[in-house]
């Protein structure tokens, strides 16, 4: 992990490793471009034409499946969760998700494009975490949903 400038927090992948425990081809947050601790992540997925999912949805007009890009969204949220304990990140808890509410999906995410996300921390009760999520693809909205994540024992 690393400070950009004095504003700006990245957060490069071997952090990103150790707050999920998703891995290829199921890992799909590349890097967190700015966060602020206990209150929002921005971060990126570079979306290529090598995505395995790109061979069967849709071989001939190649899109990420929709609810992939709620997947990277959740992701997003888990790192924000592992981002809050890093005073003591052996206490991190692992968090699933539990629902979505209210997912739009305007435009289409191909190859070559960049899913830039950005989570937001609605509230936290008990062992429950609702946020407000939304994704971009230059500049331009293409998904957006409020998830709540549970946590729960990884045994």
């Amino acid at each position: 992990m690393t400070d950009k400038d004095n504003n700006s927090k990245v957060v490069d992948i071997e952090t990103i490793f150790r707050a999920l425990p998703h891995r290829y081809p199921f890992l799909l947050v590349d890097r967190v471009v700015d966060y602020e601790t206990g209150q929002w992540v921005k971060a990126i997925k570079n979306v290529t034409i090598n995505e395995p999912f790109f061979q069967g949805h849709f071989p001939d007009h190649p899109v990420m499946p929709g609810v992939l890009i709620l997947e990277a969204m959740a992701q997003c949220a888990g790192v924000l969760c592992y981002l809050n304990t890093l005073d003591d990140p052996q206490d991190s808890p692992m968090f699933y998700l539990v629902k979505i509410d209210n997912a739009r999906f305007s435009r289409l995410v191909g190859p070559g494009d960049q899913l830039q996300m950005e989570v937001r921390l609605k509230r936290m009760l008990r062992n429950m975490g609702q946020y407000e999520c939304s994704a971009e693809v230059d500049g331009e909205k293409v998904a957006s949903a409020q998830i709540l994540c549970a946590e729960r024992s990884a045994t």
